[in-house]
């Protein structure tokens, strides 16, 4: 929710882009971000920084959510995500 909460912030129509995602909210089940996500998320960093593999930390977040969830990330940003070991990944805009 906080990168979509950005990305209408950051728009030139603030108040259509909000009530619009509050909109798109209404039938989605918001998840925490708990104790669970937050070890995933320290697990995949100290993996992946050893590597060089740099990957932001808003997506890294958020893979670290859906992992620690057992759900499947929809994304285009596959380049990138993939090379984060157990995240399930999809692709709609193809």
């Amino acid at each position: 929710m906080a990168e979509l909460e950005y990305g209408a912030y950051k728009s030139q129509r603030l108040a259509q882009n909000r009530s619009a995602l509050s909109q798109f909210l209404i039938p989605l089940e918001v998840l925490p971000f708990d104790e669970r996500a937050t070890q995933t998320y320290g697990q995949i960093r100290a993996e992946l920084e050893p590597r060089g593999i740099a990957i932001g930390s808003m997506d890294m977040l958020i893979a670290s959510q859906a992992i620690s969830q057992g759900l499947i990330l929809i994304t285009n940003n596959l380049r990138e995500l993939s090379q984060i070991p157990g995240l399930n990944l999809e692709n709609w805009a193809d």
